[in-house]
């Protein structure tokens, strides 16, 4: 057991004035299994990257582990996969390898095949098993489960339970509870720690703005009480000072004396309310709030949006999906599950009207208007303005959803190609958001989104039921969403 020590860590990148952190302290256990979460932007990736030492910062990081990150940066992906995982831990036997890929129910024939040809969820447990096998380094582990299908996710958070030393960066609520044993939270004020999986963290931290909530609530009842006395005892002492002068007194040594034990009252009252506003002020620092998002979905005449009827789809005179028989009806909020592979987002787009190669018959209603939200943000680039003006939406309304979303203004000036992938995310949700449709077909939205807009967009289609197709593997959110479930 070692700790891992950060002191008056600051750092802020060349380009802004903004710091992402000042004056942190705290320290973590290197044999903890830690989930780090956070509002998107806010700096989790830029700490995992100063514990790598990529960039200069003031204050100091301690540490007599070395660490390792994920996703691990391949040399060459034509390598074959054991030869690759050999480059990133010499020392595991090939037994070793095949032990851990046993433990993340992989099959070990993976190891003998060109990286490139593993999906993605095998390229993730690949390098996870191989990083796992470093002894004595910690492991940094940013957004595992992005590439992960809901049966995946669960098979990796059963492993990472098994494990130690490392820190989790994710945004599933179901994942984190399911294989961490610390919070590492990163709040607007810095950076707190405490035992627990992520469902107790969030307990406690809900309590705990709560009951700030309600003592900065009394303390303002007190500030304008004591505001309200003081000026009152300071007009009676002004009073009584003003009545020494002229001829109506008979003991000016006595109103004097009154006066000024007046004034000492006022003054008491004063040093009163200046303590409890610096006490307020200590409150309410990291408090997180989650104001409501709207969304006006469009009634559509007919009762039947789109029906398939012996659908498949084909890749490369490859069959990938099919053949699906199914209907999407009027306030229907239908999931799509299964594996990765299995032709999920393709029939995402094929339905958002995509020209696909398909057998089988895809009617979609005539005038029927979809809202689309793509897995995809690497295309996205320019200002918000200009983004708004390429979708013909209202620059206005987009602004203050994403205003809503924990967007800060400064954002609305920088290039979004700079922006987080969550904020990218966010960016396309913003537009869907904007836009008024009878179907709503969202594939993987949630990828890269923090906790909190996950429990914002979860209370907006529950509020405003609109109809919707759409591909989601954090459970949580699946579950108080869908109408219902169909499995490719």
């Amino acid at each position: 057991m070692s700790l891992i020590k950060a002191e008056h860590l600051t750092f802020s990148y060349p380009s802004s004035f903004d710091p992402i952190f000042e004056d942190v302290s705290f320290q973590i256990d290197t044999d903890w299994k830690l989930g780090f979460v956070g509002r998107n932007g806010r700096g989790k990736t830029t700490f995992l990257n100063l514990l790598m030492g990529r960039y200069e910062y003031s204050g100091k990081i301690l540490s007599c582990v070395p660490f390792d990150y994920f996703p691990y940066p391949v040399s060459d992906p034509s390598k074959m996969t054991v030869e690759l995982l050999a480059e990133i831990c010499p020392i595991a036997q090939e037994w070793e390898l095949i032990r851990e890929l046993s433990s993340l129910k992989t099959d070990c024939e993976i190891l003998w095949r060109p990286f490139h040809t593993l999906s993605n969820g095998e390229q993730t447990k690949a390098l996870l098993a191989a990083l796992f096998l470093n002894q004595g380094h910690f492991l940094l582990i940013d957004e595992p489960t992005n590439h992960l299908d809901a049966e995946a996710r669960e098979m990796v958070a059963a492993y990472l339970k098994k494990k130690k030393g490392f820190i989790l960066v994710s945004h599933d609520r179901r994942f984190l509870d399911g294989c961490v044993d610390h919070i590492l939270s990163l709040n607007r004020a810095g950076i707190q720690v405490q035992s627990g999986n992520f469902s107790s963290w969030m307990t406690n931290f809900t309590r705990q703005q709560t009951c700030e909530m309600a003592q900065n609530e009394r303390l303002k009842k007190d500030i304008r009480r004591l505001k309200q006395a003081a000026a009152q005892t300071s007009g009676w002492s002004d009073r009584i000072e003003a009545s020494k002068i002229g001829s109506g007194c008979a003991d000016r040594g006595y109103v004097g004396h009154k006066s000024a034990k007046m004034m000492q009252r006022a003054k008491s009252i004063e040093s009163r309310q200046k303590k409890a506003i610096e006490e307020a002020a200590s409150l309410l620092k990291n408090t997180e709030t989650a104001q409501s998002l709207r969304l006006i979905p469009l009634h559509f005449h007919s009762q039947t949006l789109v029906s398939c009827s012996n659908v498949s789809i084909q890749y490369e005179e490859r069959t990938i999906c099919g053949p699906l028989s199914f209907s999407i009806r009027q306030g229907d909020r239908l999931a799509l599950d299964g594996k990765n592979g299995s032709g999920k987002s393709s029939l995402l787009k094929l339905i958002a009207g995509e020209s696909l190669s398909h057998n089988g018959t895809l009617s979609v209603a005539s005038g029927l208007v979809v809202s689309y939200v793509s897995q995809d943000t690497s295309y996205l680039k320019g200002t918000l303005s200009d983004f708004a003006a390429q979708y013909r939406i209202d620059e206005s309304l987009f602004k203050a959803i994403l205003r809503k979303m924990d967007f800060e203004r400064v954002q609305f000036t920088k290039d979004i190609q700079d922006f987080s992938d969550g904020q990218k995310k966010k960016v396309l949700l913003a537009k869907s958001l904007c836009e008024q449709a009878h179907l709503y077909v969202w594939d993987e939205p949630l990828n890269f989104i923090d906790i909190y807009s996950r429990m914002q967009i979860e209370q907006l289609i529950q509020e405003f039921s609109p109809t919707m197709i759409f591909v989601e593997h954090d459970r949580a959110f699946r579950e108080k969403i869908a109408t219902g479930v169909m499995k490719l």
